[in-house]
């Protein structure tokens, strides 16, 4: 019996090997970073208070209590004056 090649030129069994093995390394990849970084995949049963979640920006909060010193420090600089 004659082999049917694809439109590619590959054979059937060559492009369930390739594609067999893509699958395995995309899996084993998707593990290993699950692996690494261990995400927090729980859910929980009442949704978070602003600023509670890990994921939110910390940085943007302090750069505002920051400028709002600042600020509060400039007027009293111009009070005293």
């Amino acid at each position: 019996m004659k082999s049917v090649k694809m439109p590619a030129g590959v054979s059937w069994p060559r492009y369930m090997s390739t594609l067999g093995a893509s699958m395995l390394a995309m899996f084993a990849g998707a593990q290993v970073v699950h692996q690494y970084y261990l995400p927090d995949l729980s859910i929980p049963e009442t949704p978070p208070k602003p600023g509670e979640l890990l994921t939110e920006l910390r940085g943007h909060k302090v750069r505002e209590e920051a400028a709002a010193a600042a600020l509060q420090a400039l007027k009293a600089e111009q009070k005293v004056d």
